[in-house]
């Protein structure tokens, strides 16, 4: 893709993000299903299911992709995305390039051994490596827009409030007390 070929694609989206800022809003979605009998999950990523479960640090056997290793996914799937519309933008050819991100935790937080180690990442680190025609000062400025534009290291960069919370769709029953000992009724 060329420039004028990317600033074609996203100037209509400009322009009605420019006149009507609300349609610029966007909520993204995931999903997964549950394993029962397992500590894993399926998450659909477009028509198929990557399977998640357990770090081997916190007893997984390593056989599917725990959930911060997908999160490191994400993180240089959108960078390199970013990297690639910042490059084309700029007008810097990228011959051949890899990404490879890299998150610190500690699993005595998320095992809950200690309250004073934090569940989560401590430090993500994103490593670049490009064959490029840019100039030392282009490829250091592809990095710093490339960060500034990628979501996923915006979002965690900044933080955003998470919230998990249940809701209840069509066919979950629920036990009621107030009912026969045993007995469910629908939602």
């Amino acid at each position: 893709m060329r420039a004028a070929d990317l600033r074609a694609l996203q100037a209509p989206l400009k322009t009605r993000y420019r006149e009507t800022p609300a349609a610029a809003q966007v909520t993204s979605h995931a999903e997964a299903e549950l394993r029962p009998g397992a500590v894993q999950v399926g998450v659909r990523v477009g028509e198929a299911f990557v399977e998640a479960g357990l770090h081997p640090a916190t007893g997984g056997d390593g056989t599917v992709r725990c959930s911060g290793d997908m999160l490191l996914d994400a993180l240089v799937a959108c960078a390199g995305v970013t990297l690639q519309a910042v490059a084309i933008a700029m007008g810097v050819t990228v011959k051949s390039g890899h990404l490879r991100a890299e998150g610190d935790w500690d699993a005595r937080g998320t095992l809950g051994l200690s309250r004073e180690v934090p569940v989560g990442c401590t430090a993500v680190r994103v490593m670049v490596s490009l064959d490029s025609n840019a100039t030392p000062d282009q490829l250091a400025k592809l990095l710093e827009l490339t960060e500034r534009y990628c979501v996923v290291a915006q979002t965690l960069n900044k933080g955003v409030p998470v919230e998990v919370r249940g809701e209840e769709p069509l066919g979950v029953r629920r036990f009621h007390p107030e009912r026969s000992e045993g007995s469910t009724h629908p939602g």
